[in-house]
């Protein structure tokens, strides 16, 4: 009898809190750079919100060799409860490496959803999973990592990652909101 008590309690619980969220609760305006390690690289993103639960992305890698990953598309974003948003991207990559020219050989699309929850007063967890699609095989992508929020305006983080093009990597970067 109490297992039950305790199970409709903390279903109620969620859904109160969920009823009791309208905004979201990170900020998407943010320009983000990122150094990358095992293979080395370094990026960029830049991202807008232009609804409120939606924004544009575009974001690049490279390691400098004669190569690139650039991808843009636009995202969602929503709260799950007060302390929780659900993420998704819908992303076009470019991919250059050594044998391109100018533009990149390859056009391939990204799906990929995720979580970014609050785990202590300025710092957040983040997450995410997804397929880079190509005609011959789909590459996993994942992200699993943490941003130490120091003013409103900076965040630094660190995560573990596999985009699809570089493998996996460890990388650390900084996030600027506006």
């Amino acid at each position: 009898m109490l297992s039950t008590a305790r199970a409709f309690s903390i279903i109620s619980l969620l859904l109160l809190s969920i009823g009791s969220v309208s905004a979201n609760n990170f900020p998407y305006n943010a320009l983000d750079f990122r150094i990358g390690a095992s293979p080395a690289t370094f990026g960029a993103a830049y991202s807008m919100q232009f609804m409120e639960n939606a924004h544009f992305i575009v974001r690049g890698d490279s390691e400098f060799s004669n190569d690139y990953d650039v991808a843009a598309g636009v995202g969602f974003n929503g709260p799950m409860n007060q302390f929780v948003d659900i993420t998704g991207q819908m992303l076009i990559h470019n991919i250059k490496d050594d044998t391109s020219n100018l533009i990149g050989n390859e056009w391939l699309p990204e799906f990929n959803v995720g979580t970014r929850i609050w785990f202590l007063d300025n710092v957040e967890l983040h997450g995410k999973l997804g397929w880079l699609v190509d005609d011959d095989e789909n590459h996993l992508i994942y992200e699993a990592g943490a941003r130490f929020h120091s003013t409103q305006q900076l965040a630094l983080g660190a995560s573990i990652l596999d985009n699809g093009v570089y493998g996996s990597q460890m990388m650390i970067h900084t996030r600027f909101h506006f």
